[in-house]
């Protein structure tokens, strides 16, 4: 009997699912560099929502602002880019998302490596897309990141690590958000909602951390004095 019922119960939400109409998809990508470079793609919106659409290049990147600064977070910026219309029915917003309280590392002195941390709770918001239509990203993005599927993700010819989300339940809307690493990132952890991985010293880093560097600038010096010298006899 509760086998029977259990069934009974997975296929109304099965039904509801089918039934329930798409009003739209979007997917979210995060790059993850110096800065957090962000694009929202959303794709196949319902006309009537699409002619009603309320959202300028500003409205998504201020929201996650306001939302982090009311949580104490105030070390957070963003640059927006102009909304773009690629196709019929669809609008891509482009931000790129920046501060000590969304993205930081620590160094260590010896090696120059730098160990990353990167907040992605910004991802949990609520926009109105149109007058009548809200999205609430707290809803399809709720499970902490490191829960999320650790995925290969092809971007400009180069295989990156990224942390993937689909979601699949019932919903009127089909999202999916990835967060992207650089190609250089070892030891790529997750805890919670916060990306940790370690990148390696780069060309500049270790040019200016290595002991030829010193001499070099010691020779010039030497060199220098020398024909100071000179001129003056």
């Amino acid at each position: 009997m509760k086998k029977f019922v259990r069934a009974h119960l997975l296929f109304l939400l099965l039904v509801v699912a089918l039934a329930m109409p798409v009003h739209a998809s979007v997917m979210t990508q995060a790059i993850i560099n110096e800065n957090i470079q962000v694009l929202f793609d959303f794709r196949n919106i319902r006309s009537d929502i699409y002619g009603n659409i309320t959202i300028t290049e500003s409205t998504i990147p201020e929201i996650i602002k306001n939302n982090l600064m009311q949580r104490g977070l105030t070390n957070v910026d963003y640059r927006s880019g102009p909304l773009d219309y690629p196709t019929e029915n669809s609008v891509r917003v482009s931000f790129i998302l920046f501060g000590s309280d969304v993205l930081n590392f620590t160094l260590k002195g010896e090696t120059m490596t730098k160990t990353y941390y990167v907040r992605t709770d910004w991802i949990k918001f609520q926009v109105n897309l149109a007058s009548d239509f809200s999205i609430d990203f707290t809803e399809y993005f709720g499970k902490p990141v490191a829960e999320w599927e650790k995925i290969d993700y092809p971007l400009n010819g180069e295989m990156h690590l990224a942390y993937m989300y689909n979601y699949t339940g019932p919903s009127s809307f089909d999202p999916v958000c990835y967060f992207i690493l650089p190609t250089e990132a070892k030891n790529v952890n997750a805890v919670g909602d916060t990306i940790i991985f370690e990148l390696p010293p780069s060309f500049e880093d270790s040019l200016l951390n290595s002991p030829f560097l010193i001499l070099g600038a010691l020779m010039v010096l030497n060199i220098a004095f020398f024909l100071y010298r000179k001129v003056r006899r």
